[in-house]
């Protein structure tokens, strides 16, 4: 991605309806992120910040919650079911005081059983555990902004977007000035924009200023909270969609039509960071139903439509909890509502990016099924584009050969036994369901080049099975060796890929095609 070259694709354009996807998993309406953005923007005109900084607060601001998927699981098994529910509360609960703190545990107890309570509290204060869960958000972030080729001001903004200003924050402790501009204006920014929708403008600034010298710097959030509410006000009046693009600083980040593709695939594997179920689930099916969709003799054009549907098919996974993702057994009436909406909100995001608006319809119909037993629209027969039928299909096999926490993988020949038995049954496209146990059948080239990172054969199995979320004694066990020679091997792992979490040794296993052991 590179600035300026007037006529091609803004970032901007790409990665403003893309926030939609951390507004989801973050608990937030729509648009809160962009809302943050402007502010930024808007408060680094008022403070005078040079050009390079400018820009990297607006990107800072926007990806302020890129990195929400990395702590899903963790927050849901060991805090609340419903960790959505919370997050939006929590990202501006300040800890540092006791009635914040207090008022926040209250509401979380309330959403546990009693014997859940215990468990609750132990994982509420400060120990090794609550660090890591905010190292693995940071790292996450930082991770993505690398890949989107954002620079190091936007890396550097991500990674300490969760600091405070009396260095009680994570992952460094930095304090003051040591916090790098481009975090502390995203941090008072997105507060405030979060806090206004919650409580009202004029209590959110004042909440600012009664966070500044603790939590936020005093010189970002003493204009903030003067002008926050004549901001809001101007924001909020605004097509936010048009906005933020627009607002830009400098010369525009621009990326040519091949690098869609990145941006798309970064978002595919952060989202499927959600379950440590669907680590690389949305490539596999992008690879799968874009080669199905070339022996179903679509053209060139249709099969890069199915490719990156069949990277963001599944977006709107982010909005519903990792509770009903994890669950072991059948999924209740209400589990069901909220899972059949995913689909749909993966089609809202993507119809308001002009550049990915030819997959929206196509993602959303990832869970159709020929004779109307689908979901999202409960769409039938010729009302299902063939490209959505190849999409199903793939999206249905890759599913079927991925552990589950209610079953294992199953082998390759089972799930292309019983895709084909969904079609004969009229549930999935028979030509379709074809092209798709074809393509996966492909025979996968025998790996010839030495694995990333330097990394070792034994280095890439327990980097496997930490981005599953097995602990050491677990790993230990399964590729029988002690506790002891799992953590080296561990921690030679992560020196070697430059992480320090298990979410973040995930997503670079993703970005480098190494979670499946046929890699």
């Amino acid at each position: 991605m590179v600035a300026g070259s007037p006529g091609r694709l803004r970032l901007a354009e790409l990665l403003a309806p893309l926030s939609y996807v951390t507004d989801l998993g973050m608990g937030e309406p729509y648009g809160q992120a962009l809302r943050s953005t402007l502010l930024s923007v808007r408060l680094g005109e008022l403070l005078g910040l040079p050009a390079g900084d400018l820009a990297d607060c607006y990107y800072t601001t926007l990806l302020r919650h890129i990195g929400c998927t990395a702590t899903a699981h963790e927050e849901s098994v060991y805090l609340v079911p419903d960790e959505i529910a919370i997050r939006a509360r929590m990202s501006t609960t300040d800890f540092a005081r006791p009635r914040e703190a207090l008022a926040l545990t209250r509401q979380m107890l309330a959403q546990v059983p009693a014997s859940a309570r215990p468990k609750l509290l132990m994982h509420m204060v400060p120990t090794e555990w609550g660090r890591a869960v905010e190292r693995s958000l940071c790292e996450v972030a930082a991770a993505t902004a690398r890949r989107l080729g954002l620079g190091s001001g936007v890396e550097r903004g991500l990674y300490d977007v969760r600091e405070r200003w009396d260095g009680k924050g994570q992952p460094g402790g930095l304090r003051g000035a040591a916090i790098t501009v481009s975090a502390r204006v995203a941090q008072a920014c997105g507060q405030l924009a979060s806090l206004s929708s919650a409580v009202g403008a004029e209590a959110a600034c004042a909440a600012l200023l009664a966070r500044a010298g603790g939590w936020l710097d005093p010189n970002v959030a003493g204009p903030l909270a003067e002008y926050g509410s004549a901001l809001l006000a101007e924001i909020d009046a605004l097509d936010l969609l048009e906005a933020v693009p627009t607002a830009e600083p400098g010369l525009a980040r621009v990326v040519a039509e091949a690098e869609v593709d990145t941006v798309a695939r970064a978002f595919a594997d952060v989202v499927d960071l959600k379950t440590p179920w669907t680590h690389g689930h949305s490539a596999a099916v992008a690879d799968i139903a874009e080669r199905a969709a070339a022996s179903c003799s679509l053209s060139a054009g249709e099969q890069t439509v199915v490719r990156r549907a069949g990277l963001l098919h599944d977006l709107g996974r982010v909005g519903v909890p990792n509770s009903i993702w994890e669950k072991p057994g059948p999924l209740s009436t209400t589990d069901w509502e909220r899972v059949w909406l995913h689909p749909y909100h993966s089609e809202r995001i993507l119809s308001r990016c002009p550049a990915l608006a030819s997959t929206a319809r196509i993602a959303g119909m990832h869970h159709e099924r020929q004779d109307g037993s689908g979901y999202h629209r409960q769409a039938a027969g010729s009302a299902i584009p063939v490209a959505a039928r190849v999409l199903a299909a793939a999206d249905v096999y890759q599913a079927m050969t991925q552990d589950r926490p209610y079953r294992a993988a199953w082998r390759g020949e089972q799930a292309a036994a019983e895709l084909q038995r969904m079609g004969t049954a009229g549930q999935l496209d028979p030509e379709a369901v074809r092209a798709v146990c074809a393509a996966a059948g492909a025979a996968s080239s025998p790996r010839t080049t030495a694995w990333p990172a330097g990394l070792s054969d034994r280095e890439v199995e327990v980097l496997r099975l930490v981005a599953n979320g097995l602990s050491n004694r677990a790993i230990g066990a399964t590729l029988h060796i002690s506790p002891r020679t799992a953590e080296h091997h561990i921690q030679n792992m992560y020196s070697k890929i430059g992480f320090s979490t298990r979410a973040a040794a995930a997503l670079f296993a993703m970005q480098h095609g190494l979670i499946r052991p046929d890699a």
